[in-house]
């Protein structure tokens, strides 16, 4: 197997890793902030233990901890609202409005980079909307669901456009290890701001350490370092449609796990379909549009 073959596949495995992250969401029996203040704080001390073990230089300038430490916050707020959104709606439902983020970004980057928005920009975020307008029709019991899977989607935009302007001078790894420990650091002082650290469930049960074992380390330090050592090599095209996969394996899972709970109506897979549909057809937009 050449190495584009190998690291494609690698990619695929940590997309469909990144996919199952919302069926651990469901399956953890604590509450998304809870659980957000334990996957960040085991990915954290996953990543420090591999750059210890690698002898990785994780030095960085004040400036740059402090605008990471910041992000980290925007991140943390990003997984309580998804897990939050699992936790009200469905794995399919908040994953189909996690993939609006390629509506977000389409708005927001151009805002934060000074580019102009373009026709294309457009007609797929009308789209994305129009999927979202159906979602919302006939999944209206899920309604505070979509709302905090959409917020999400937003809040993820805002720190995926904030990194690909440190990724041009930090390296991927320590980028994700000073956010993630930022977001441990902003929950914490948050949890102890209103009290309710001194109610943290420490005393979980064996299910409950497994799972949070496995998205702490698997699904959040190893598919973030192989996600990254990969996307390297392989196209910005070719990674952005496979990476646009997640949600379709997300939701394939959802049915594996629990079945008739991720039963909807048409009208949620006819909106999904459009959704979906957009979020691939959008890279393959911008691929013409980047050629001369």
């Amino acid at each position: 197997m050449d190495a584009n073959k190998k690291n494609l596949l690698i990619l695929h495995l940590t997309v469909f890793v990144w996919g199952f992250t919302g069926v651990l969401g469901k399956m953890i029996s604590i509450d998304a902030v809870p659980m957000v203040w334990y996957r960040v704080l085991i990915a954290s001390l996953t990543l420090f233990a591999w750059f210890t073990i690698t002898k990785t230089n994780i030095k960085i300038t004040k400036k740059q901890f402090i605008q990471l430490f910041l992000t980290g916050g925007v991140v943390a707020i990003h997984w309580i609202f998804f897990f939050h959104a699992i936790k009200v709606s469905t794995v399919s439902v908040t994953l189909v409005c996690l993939s609006s983020f390629t509506l977000f970004t389409a708005i927001l980057e151009p805002l934060i980079k000074k580019h102009p928005i373009h026709k294309g920009d457009i007609i797929v975020g009308l789209l994305i909307i129009a999927g979202i307008y159906m979602i919302f029709k006939f999944e209206s019991q899920y309604t505070l669901g979509i709302i905090f899977g959409l917020s999400a989607a937003f809040a993820a935009s805002i720190f995926s456009t904030i990194n690909s302007t440190f990724v041009q001078k930090i390296e991927p790894s320590i980028i994700g290890f000073y956010e993630l420990s930022g977001g441990l650091f902003w929950i914490t002082l948050y949890r102890l701001y209103d009290g309710s650290f001194v109610n943290m469930p420490f005393n979980l049960s064996t299910n409950d350490w497994i799972y949070l074992t496995i998205l702490g380390t698997l699904c959040t330090s190893v598919a973030y370092v192989a996600g990254v050592s990969v996307m390297r090599t392989l196209s910005a095209f070719r990674t952005a449609l496979v990476t646009n996969l997640e949600p379709v394996y997300g939701i394939l899972l959802a049915f594996i796990f629990f079945k008739d709970k991720e039963q909807m109506t048409t009208g949620f897979y006819i909106g999904s379909a459009i959704i979906l549909t957009s979020i691939f057809l959008y890279p393959i937009y911008k691929n013409k549009q980047s050629q001369p």
